[in-house]
């Protein structure tokens, strides 16, 4: 007989047994995978024996903003199957970004009549054409739905300007490096506008716009900026700013402006010591209707400032570093490229860990072509610089993730918008990269008495083969050897730990090696105060948040005294110490808490209400460079014109 404590040790030996005794499914017809190879024929470095196509684009229609295109692709004798791709990852935007979902009414034709197409099941971006006997040409119609509004993505089009990319309207034949391809293009417009781009041989008749036979590289490489307000300046060096505008009052500039992008080419020249282009388009819109951009070629860049940006010069200076940071990539990312960045075709996949480089480097260059030209000033430069390096004194992101890991964020995350960058990382190696290659500066000037700088590694790795707009590629033991052969040093060691290995300290020591260190004042400095002067409050710095002008929570610092408290992003503050909210409310308490005062506030998420009390002494915080040399500091000689 047992007992009751005997039983209830057999049921705890039983289920504690369980697991080990217990029978494993059956799975009786288990899946096996086979090796997937690609369905796309390899890709050559060998002329594309058809001959060349010819591309009509037709953007003549701004209500429905859409762009329709008849391309012809003629093909060798004998052909029976085509492949024909849709461009997907495309230099400049770091990821996968072709828009292939906008693509529709895709139809193929031989001789006018439809012919069979199938999608690769794999390579989604490709379609498989089957070919009747005694093919020449095949004939490929599509329309392109650019967004009628920013909620469905970048407008790329509205009722007086477009801004058109090759890419989005056209397909290319499998099996060719991209640059072995050759096509015509031509572009139709509404009545009364002009086009600008970088391709050669523009000829416009009535509101056909058409350019020389080039190759598809060179188009996808040459966007199109068109509209009914624009006016062309020339900057010299064979270098023009194509300029655009919402209206005819957007375009009107002073001598002065114009004279200042001049001066940013002639800087530019003397920064990188030669050309890597044959000519050069800034293309520019003054818009508050079309979508943002800010994208390099090599030939031209596009660009979106304000509209206002000409007519109201001095209130827009924070925003004009766009123009010197684009055309510092056409040698800093085009002209010399990431070995793994360059691809023969647009559907194999780039890597991105190099962008510490193609972007980093290029943001300091941008910084210094607009404190040496003078679009932007000394004071906003070094602002920004305050601006960029305070992010990364509490970003507990660090502690866990390097800045080249940062490389593959817009891969991994399509570059949506994050509950909490601070703690996951965002393309930090913009800004990062760009106070990295500041000490880097520096550590060159010491080393040298001041002799040397990066300007002499520019020189070296940059400006080589003067004109040409081909690509030359490179790596990590070309950076290397290329630093030491203008300043022998740990190099390798020095970027391998700034850029690839994570809890690093915040990146200072180049700003403090250059004769300044990082300072908290009450004010914002003029950097910051621009960016905010259209509304919304900046207490990243001191309570861990970002608020719009309604008191509604943007970002919230992960673990910082907002955080702890309660407050994230979603929420409204709805009171400050018992009185309603109101931007000038909210930075008065939080000065105020310098003085021992408390911070409580009334915040509603969702449909719930809630008083918080934020733990919290340090008054309002914003972030300035403070000399701390008598002498003249090296930042300061880093951004002194080397044209004067």
């Amino acid at each position: 007989m047992r007992t009751a404590t005997t039983s209830i040790a057999f049921a705890l030996t039983i289920a504690l047994a369980a697991p080990a005794t217990a029978q494993e499914p059956v799975r009786s017809s288990p899946p096996v995978v086979a090796e997937q190879g690609s369905n796309l024929p390899p890709t050559l470095d060998a002329p594309y024996p058809g001959g060349t196509m010819l591309l009509e684009v037709d953007a003549s229609d701004p209500r429905s903003r859409a762009f329709r295109a008849k391309q012809t692709i003629p093909v060798a004798s004998g052909t029976r199957e085509l492949t024909l791709v849709y461009p997907k990852w495309l230099p400049g935007n770091h990821k996968a970004s072709g828009k292939l979902s906008e693509l529709g009414g895709i139809k193929f034709s031989v001789n006018s009549q439809p012919i069979n197409w199938e999608r690769d099941p794999v390579e989604v971006y490709a379609f498989h054409l089957d070919l009747p006997e005694g093919a020449s040409e095949v004939v490929a119609e599509m329309i392109f739905t650019s967004p009628l509004r920013a909620s469905e993505g970048r407008v790329m089009m509205t009722d007086t300007m477009l801004n058109m990319q090759f890419e989005k309207i056209s397909l290319y034949p499998a099996g060719h490096y991209v640059r072995r391809i050759a096509v015509k293009p031509s572009l139709k417009l509404p009545a009364g506008w002009t086009a600008a781009t970088a391709l050669d041989g523009q000829v416009q008749s009535g509101q056909i716009v058409s350019w020389d036979v080039t190759d598809y590289e060179a188009l996808v490489d040459s966007p199109v900026f068109a509209g009914a307000h624009h006016k062309s300046f020339d900057l010299g060096e064979n270098v023009d700013l194509e300029l655009f505008g919402d209206e005819a009052k957007d375009i009107e500039t002073e001598p002065e402006q114009i004279e200042l992008h001049r001066k940013l080419v002639d800087e530019a020249l003397l920064a990188f010591g030669a050309k890597s282009f044959d000519k050069y388009e800034f293309l520019l819109a003054a818009t508050d209707k079309l979508g943002g951009i800010g994208l390099e070629h090599h030939r031209s860049s596009e660009n979106t400032l304000a509209a206002d940006a000409f007519t109201d010069w001095e209130a827009e200076e924070y925003d004009r570093g766009l123009l010197p940071h684009e055309l510092a990539h056409s040698w800093v990312g085009k002209f010399r490229r990431p070995d793994k960045m360059w691809t023969p075709d647009y559907h194999r996949p780039m890597q991105d860990n190099l962008l510490w480089v193609y972007e980093g480097q290029d943001m300091f260059w941008g910084m210094v072509l607009s404190a040496r030209s003078g679009l932007q000033s000394p004071e906003m430069v070094r602002s920004e610089f305050a601006t960029y390096a305070a992010i990364f004194t509490a970003q507990p992101g660090r502690e866990w993730r390097s800045v080249e890991d940062t490389t593959f964020e817009p891969i991994i995350s399509n570059r949506k918008t994050k509950p909490f960058p601070s703690l996951v990382r965002n393309e930090d190696y913009y800004i990062e990269g760009a106070l990295v290659w500041l000490e880097a500066d520096q550590i060159i000037r010491g080393g040298t008495n001041g002799t040397k700088g990066l300007d002499d590694f520019a020189k070296v790795f940059f400006g080589i083969s003067p004109e040409d707009w081909g690509v030359i590629t490179f790596d990590f033991d070309d950076i290397v050897t290329t630093l030491n052969g203008v300043y022998p040093y740990d190099w390798a060691t020095f970027l391998d730990t700034r850029f690839r290995q994570p809890n690093q300290p915040a990146p200072l020591k180049g700003i403090e090696m250059a004769g300044y260190s990082l300072a908290w004042k009450e004010e914002m400095g003029p950097y910051l105060k621009q960016v905010y002067a259209s509304g919304g409050v900046n207490l990243f710095y001191s309570i861990g948040v970002n608020l719009s002008s309604g008191g509604t929570v943007g970002s919230t610092l992960w673990d910082g005294p907002a955080f702890k408290a309660g407050l994230v992003n979603g929420a409204q503050i709805v009171a400050v110490n018992g009185k309603e909210y109101s931007s000038s409310r909210i930075t008065d308490a939080v000065s105020a808490t310098k003085d021992g005062q408390p911070l409580e506030l009334i915040i509603k998420r969702d449909d719930n209400y809630e008083t918080i009390s934020i733990d919290y002494d340090g008054g309002l915080r914003y972030p300035h460079l403070v000399k701390t040399v008598s002498a003249e500091a090296g930042l300061d000689r880093l951004l002194e014109p080397l044209g004067e």
